[in-house]
């Protein structure tokens, strides 16, 4: 007499099993994701387009008042010492007068840096400044009353130096 194959249970073989975890695999990766989706804060959109709007047009007078005043700002960073000097001047003269200066993460808002910078007799400053993350930063410097403003790029560590200048922006 022969004996008859025992037939064992669908879950007790592995093809099944690796079967269902390509599956599976991916609705934890989607509810991972739907999870990242409804607990962040999306920073790139703006809800009053219009208000915003507007607010351009402001910013665009600012950079138009700094190119005439031709304000120039050169800084560097020594992170060993953990200090930000610069070097704040107008066509004329060095700026003596209390400063903001604005340094933006290009994507994570919590990380964005405010300082207020009181500028000396020959325009220059030293302020302290934590360890600065490797990024693009968009720096703005600004005066107290919002009057004008410069702005640009510093890719940090890759330049050392950063030397802005306030550019005549086109007419619109």
């Amino acid at each position: 007499m022969q004996a008859m194959p025992t037939c064992r249970p669908w879950y007790a073989h592995r093809w099944p099993w690796l079967l269902m975890l390509g599956p599976a695999l991916v609705v934890v990766a989607g509810s991972y994701t739907m999870w990242l989706a409804f607990t962040r804060e999306d920073a790139m959109v703006v809800g009053d387009y219009y208000k915003e709007g507007r607010a351009i047009n402001q910013d665009l007078k600012r950079d138009r008042v700094a190119a005439g005043l031709g304000i120039s700002l050169r800084m560097a960073y020594d992170p060993g010492a953990g200090q930000l000097t610069g070097n704040v001047r107008s066509l004329n003269a060095p700026l003596q007068q209390k400063l903001r200066l604005h340094m933006a993460h290009p994507t994570r808002p919590e990380k964005d840096v405010q300082l207020d910078v009181q500028t000396d007799s020959n325009g220059d400053f030293r302020v302290a400044l934590p360890m600065l993350e490797m990024a693009r930063w968009q720096v703005q410097l600004e005066n107290e009353n919002h009057d004008w403003r410069i702005e640009g790029i510093w890719r940090w560590p890759q330049q050392r130096l950063v030397e802005l200048a306030a550019d005549r922006p086109a007419d619109d």
